[in-house]
């Protein structure tokens, strides 16, 4: 065995080697790794030099913490010489382990970039649409009609040996650079969603190795995006605005000192192209004949194409991208094609996916291939779309008549599973149509499996849909005239989101957004970021302060505090919290939530559902006033953790007085509530609102509830995320089981059954008794009622969070066996390293298979019989290394254990 210890996975703001930052005192962050039982790091030093051999011969010339005597290493902030714009960071660890050996990481990097407005020289530029058909006189005039994407480019000489090139680019809408016929980064669709009105980003590139002596061709593709495509619901182009403009700035540091840069001015060209028509929810129309061929080369001709024009630039800050870009993570053979009419096919590719289709095609010139997308089949084979509502989700391709084409779109994406194709000129082959799956490539965190196979089908679709739903935002689906960053979908899912995927810096990006979008009078929206509304869209405050989808300014960073340790998200968005809750009391006096100006979506798409958006009702007002409390309890939390006391005590004494007022107003003796369902319960006994010699009462009403419903759930979006974890922490774990493993409808396993690879918006999207639920809203990828995955790796696995330790510094192993499952397990990647939890029970022998990352510690929870030990590999557990005993709780032997893997075996008691 290989005993050294070692140091790993170095980032910067949760990001491996970023480019191009803002924050001028990053914070850092490492994994230690080593085999033997019970590595800590006692020390640690941070060494930052300006260049690769100023670190490599012990110059730190940025900064060097010396020797740090503490055990940290995650968010240990940069601490040195004051960082610039364009500053390249080199940086390095060294940890002592508890035994005295030292351990050196490899190198890492981050680079600065513009932080201040002086910086940027480049101008903003746009296509003068006047003189676009002019460019392509012959081609129809959609050329020039909104959604037309305008092509740019512009040459320069390079004449001496270049040393570093770094392009900075930015847009309102979306850009895609070129670069002497190369693409310029693998991200797509960016700049990405903000409030253009409030702040808009820019990425950094380094483009080094693309440079080429003597002449260069700097290119770009601008199409609508968010900016001024369709967003949302409404019929409407250009919340932000309808004229898109570009802005490059190409820095070359040249090898003989000099420097030279290459900006968006008046000297840019610019025509219009084969892309007829791009749009987000539209879809786009590509005509190939109408390519721009050579258009990236130097020699290419482009006198015929148009003076642009300088447009002023946008009065709002330019901020760095603090998050991973959306990119193409992955591509996907169809498993099925069937031709349903004469020319008309049908793919299938066995996954409901975010993206578009990559196709290959032969034919003659002007023949037209259209793809629509759907995510179900109606029952006679077709595609269905009504639910897809006013987005038509249809590509067009125009053949330009070469012996092979193949192509993608660039500026639109799809929800779909299913694919019709109309129009091709023969019979497809195998590998002419390719799914190409598209989202924010946040890292894979977790892995969950058990021995059902619905379950881990039920996970698969979890994990799907927040992979085809995380794209720049949480969006509620992907498929519809909608796609908003909903924030009660997001509160809800998050904390399964974040073991299946490492989601720090994407809901770090969007917790800004979430600001942003604040009123004035401390009014969280229900959406964001918020979209610019004229005179005919709803007013700021209509779609905003509804219960638990406002509350999740404050669920957001709470969680991400918890889950990751981090109190700088605490600290950024305080007094938005703080006004928040002063909102709140201020509006609502007698301490019950129920400011009839407020939206309340109560618990959407219970059963039975109530989809009305402005009425209330006592559980609406019941769960609103639930989750004021609650927020109430967590800025108490947070405050402490930031060591504001005073205002601990302060948010301490809110959350009393609006328990007190909810026992006033519902809790009846014995523990019953005033208003009868599953979620009053929950949230009742999730939130801590009931006496403690009254919790167990109203445990049993849930039960009976539950029972009532034929052992159903009856929940929508809010009580579910809290169903299964209540029920399991009040002594019902065997009703959660039971809840989890249902097969027919209502239940999770019912969508399963019939063909799902998605979480479905609504528990009866599709029934065998009725078909389509009303295709006004009934996505089919929409993962807010799969937050029970949070169940699957906090119960089943049990993988849990130390209440009083954020971070996973110190955690839980404590696993729930039911359901007659042979085995479960899961892995997850949280900060400090890797976590694993398997057991597996044969007969009456349980086994648990545990590791604990290096510089962590964990109670684990065995289940066992009292009567017989606990054996760790083959000693008994009191006796093995790194295992401490301490004792038993309820049906479980509790030891603590420090890093490494470990082998308990009990005699378990079903």
């Amino acid at each position: 065995m290989n005993n050294r210890t070692k140091v790993t996975r170095l980032r910067c703001e949760y990001l491996e080697n970023p480019i191009g930052i803002d924050q001028v005192q990053p914070r850092l962050s490492w994994n230690i790794e080593a085999a033997r039982r019970g590595v800590r790091q006692i020390a640690r030093q941070v060494r930052v030099a300006s260049s690769t051999e100023r670190l490599a011969r012990g110059d730190a010339d940025l900064w060097d913490s010396g020797r740090v005597e503490d055990d940290r290493s995650t968010h240990i902030p940069y601490c040195g010489v004051v960082l610039t714009s364009r500053i390249s960071c080199y940086w390095q660890v060294r940890i002592w382990d508890e035994q005295g050996n030292t351990s050196v990481s490899e190198p890492a990097c981050w680079t600065m970039g513009l932080l201040n407005s002086a910086d940027w020289q480049a101008q903003w530029i746009a296509a003068d649409t006047s003189f676009l058909e002019k460019a392509h006189h012959a081609i129809t005039p959609t050329l020039t009609r909104p959604g037309t994407p305008p092509w740019f480019r512009k040459t320069f000489e390079v004449n001496s040996p270049v040393r570093q090139a770094t392009l900075y680019a930015s847009a309102r809408g979306l850009y895609e650079c070129t670069l002497n016929g190369q693409r310029v980064g693998q991200d797509i669709f960016t700049p990405e969603w903000t409030d253009y009105n409030k702040r808009i980003q820019y990425r950094t590139y380094d483009i080094t190795q693309l440079i080429k002596p003597g002449s260069n061709v700097l290119g770009a593709i601008l199409g609508d995006g968010w900016y001024s495509g369709y967003v949302g619901w409404q019929e409407t182009r250009g919340r932000y605005g309808l004229q898109n403009s570009l802005m490059l700035q190409l820095e070359i540091e040249l090898m003989d000192g000099r420097r030279m840069t290459v900006n968006t001015d008046d000297s840019w060209r610019c025509c219009a192209g084969p892309i007829l028509f791009s749009d987000f929810m539209m879809g786009e129309t590509y005509d190939a004949r109408q390519e721009l061929t050579g258009w990236m080369e130097t020699h290419y001709n482009d006198s015929q194409w148009c003076p642009v024009k300088v447009v002023p630039a946008p009065q709002v800050p330019l901020v760095s991208q603090p998050s991973e870009s959306v990119c193409l993570v992955e591509t996907i053979d169809p498993v099925s094609v069937h031709e349903i009419r004469p020319g008309v096919y049908i793919y299938d590719l066995g996954q409901n996916i975010s993206g578009w289709i990559r196709m290959r095609v032969r034919g003659a010139a002007g023949t037209t291939v259209t793809l629509r997308h759907g995510e179900r089949l109606n029952p006679d084979g077709t595609l269905y779309t009504e639910n897809l509502r006013r987005a038509r989700a249809t590509d067009v391709y125009i053949l330009k008549g070469s012996r092979q084409e193949i192509w993608e779109p660039r500026f639109t994406f799809h929800g779909f599973q299913f694919i019709e194709i109309n129009g091709l000129p023969a019979k497809p082959r195998p590998g002419d149509i390719i799914g190409c799956v598209v989202h924010s490539a946040t890292p894979p965190a977790g892995h969950f499996e058990c021995s059902h196979p619905l379950v881990n089908r039920l996970w698969l679709n979890i994990f799907w849909s927040q992979k085809d739903n995380f794209l720049s935002v949480p969006t509620d689906c992907p498929q519809r005239d909608e796609r908003l960053g909903w924030m009660g979908d997001a509160q809800v899912f998050l904390r399964t989101a974040s073991y299946n995927m490492n989601v720090a810096a994407f809901f770090t990006k969007w917790m800004i957004d979430v600001e942003d979008a604040q009123t004035p009078k401390g009014i969280f929206p229900d959406t964001a970021p918020r979209l610019h509304e004229g005179e005919n869209f709803v007013g700021l405050d209509d779609l905003g302060g509804a219960a638990a989808w406002a509350d999740a300014g404050v669920i957001i960073p709470w969680t991400i505090w918890r889950v990751y340790g981090d109190t700088g998200i605490l600290e950024r968005h305080w007094d938005a919290m703080v006004a928040w809750l002063e909102y709140l009391e201020r509006t609502n006096p007698r301490y019950i939530r129920e400011n009839e100006l407020a939206n309340n979506y109560g618990d959407w798409l219970c059963i039975p559902s109530d989809t009305t958006f402005r009425t209330h009702s006592p559980m609406k007002t019941l769960l609103a006033t639930a989750y004021w409390a609650d927020d109430a309890a967590k800025l108490a939390c947070m405050a402490c953790a930031l060591a504001r006391h005073g205002e601990a005590q302060r948010f301490e004494a809110m959350f009393e007085r609006v328990r007190a007022a909810f026992q006033q107003e519902w809790l009846l003796p014995n523990g019953r509530l005033a208003v009868e369902n599953q979620t009053a319960y929950v949230l009742a006994l999730a939130f801590n609102l009931l006496p403690e010699d009254q919790k167990d009462n109203a445990a049993r009403h849930l039960v009976e509830n539950i029972r009532n419903c034929h052992w159903h759930l009856s929940t929508g979006f809010i009580g579910i995320s809290h169903l299964n974890p209540t029920l399991t922490a009040m002594g019902r774990s065997d009703v959660a089981w039971h809840l989890l493993l249902n097969e027919d409808y209502p239940s999770w396993l019912y969508p399963v059954r019939h063909g799902a690879t998605t979480i479905w918006e609504r528990w009866n999207g599709w029934t065998e008794q009725d078909g389509f639920f009303d295709p006004q809203m009934n996505s089919f990828n929409h993962y807010s009622l799969g937050s029970v995955g949070e169940w699957l790796y906090r119960c089943v696995a049990g993988i849990e969070l130390d209440p009083e330790v954020p971070g996973f510094k110190q955690f839980i192993i404590r696993p729930y066996p039911g359901g007659a499952l042979e085995y479960a397990g899961a892995e997850y990647q949280a900060l400090p390293g890797l976590i694993r939890s398997r057991w597996q029970r044969k007969d009456t022998t349980f086994t648990l298979e545990v590791t604990i990352p290096a510089n962590t510690i964990a109670r684990v929870y065995v289940p066992s019989n009292p009567s017989r030990p606990v054996m760790e590999g083959q000693v008994p557990a009191e006796q093995a290394e790194g295992v401490r005993p301490l004792g038993r709780r309820e049906q479980f032997a509790l030891f603590s254990v420090g890093s490494g893997s470990y082998n308990f075996k009990s005699t378990f008691i079903d």
